[in-house]
């Protein structure tokens, strides 16, 4: 996984294109950062007042951006400028299939980077507006969902002959303190998850094993995979929304057992807890948790 370009204050990408502070593409505002659209479930109850209140569901967040693309007296060079937003957003391996997006990097002053994932759905140049390199855009990013990600993911590998580095040294030395604190003896098992919002995983497990099971202690959450790997084979399951694929390195797929609920294995803010199981008479077989931390809120 390559290293995202380091944004300034004020510049963000939009798929491959720069835009914002030092760029050709100048911003004069952003839309739709606060709360998302909602599709509601409200009833009004036939023969009395008021309003009753079902339950509320956000819409994918809708990102609206007022640009123009700038390049002091070259028309065609601004016309050019423009043609590269619509470039990024024909992009065959994003629209050719469900659920695949792409991101948009959003720096503010004060604040982390955080990531968008959706598509382009307008890039609009007002030709008849253009004039001596200035040529207005209009541009709209639809997103899979309402959250904020980190730039970049944080990851663990987790063995499956998992031991904790804690336990006991004799001989013993009073007083001494037992700390409660999973976290602080280092189980590879316990996840640290930051954000504000429960996360999906993307969970690899390269063999030699069979039939790995991967536990959420916390919320009691599985999934097995029936498949058999030998030595250097993985698969892989990706849990976030629009991609929920379970994948073999060679392309194919590999089923989940009838009772895995891909949709509901979620890590949330927070210490997690991951336990996995699998047939492996070497215990050399090893799972790779990768996840992004989520945010209600830029």
């Amino acid at each position: 996984m390559s290293t995202p370009i380091e944004l300034e204050n004020g510049q963000h990408q939009l798929g491959d294109v720069l835009i914002g502070r030092g760029t050709p593409i100048i911003i004069r505002t952003i839309e739709g950062l606060g709360l998302p659209g909602m599709r509601t479930a409200d009833v009004e109850p036939p023969g009395e007042d008021g309003l009753w209140l079902g339950r509320d569901y956000y819409s994918g967040r809708t990102i609206r951006i007022d640009a123009a693309a700038k390049v002091p007296g070259d028309q065609a060079g601004a016309l050019d400028v423009a043609a590269a937003i619509q470039e990024t957003a024909d992009n065959a391996a994003v629209r050719g299939q469900g659920g695949t997006t792409m991101n948009l990097r959003l720096q503010f002053p004060g604040r982390p980077t955080r990531v968008v994932r959706g598509r382009v759905r307008r890039a609009d140049v007002d030709v008849e507006k253009a004039i001596h390199g200035w040529a207005p855009l209009d541009i709209e990013f639809q997103a899979a969902d309402y959250l904020y990600y980190a730039d970049e993911p944080d990851t663990t590998g987790i063995p499956l002959a998992m031991l904790s580095t804690g336990g006991m040294t004799f001989p013993l030395m009073f007083p001494f303190t037992i700390d409660g604190d999973p976290a602080a003896v280092g189980r590879p098992g316990y996840l640290d998850v930051t954000g504000t919002a429960p996360t999906w995983p993307v969970l690899r497990v390269v063999g030699p094993c069979a039939t790995p099971t991967i536990t959420h202690v916390t919320s009691g959450r599985a999934l097995t995979v029936q498949a058999t790997l030998a030595a250097g084979e993985w698969v892989e399951i990706d849990t976030r929304p629009g991609w929920r694929t379970v994948l073999r390195d060679n392309g194919g797929a590999a089923p989940l057992s009838p009772t895995s609920r891909i949709d509901l294995f979620q890590l949330t803010p927070g210490l997690n807890e991951i336990r996995w199981t699998a047939t492996d008479p070497t215990l050399t077989s090893t799972l790779a948790v990768t996840w992004w931390p989520a945010y209600k809120a830029l």
